[in-house]
């Protein structure tokens, strides 16, 4: 499964610039559709082009491995650990 951390990096921007950073903000810039960017932000954007990506990064100012992340299906649905009864 691919996780996305774009509301990471724009916390992170929002930080270091010290005002807001809409997703409205980074359509108009980067050229993406509002409606792609709330995808991507809310884990929901499965078959997002490579270009976004890269429009994405270019925006931030990072690198890909900021963006996106690789998550095995197994670690993606752990729940908590289960324990035997008497501990």
């Amino acid at each position: 499964m691919i996780r996305y951390h774009l509301k990471h990096l724009i916390a992170d921007s929002e930080l270091k610039l010290g005002r807001r950073v809409s997703l409205q903000e980074i359509s108009k810039e980067t050229g993406i559709h509002l409606s792609t960017l709330s995808r991507i932000a809310n884990q929901k954007a499965a078959n997002t082009t490579i270009g976004n990506l890269e429009k994405i990064c270019q925006f931030f100012d990072c690198e890909i491995q900021d963006l996106v992340e690789f998550v095995k299906e197994d670690e993606g649905k752990k729940g908590p650990p289960k324990t035997s009864r008497g501990e």
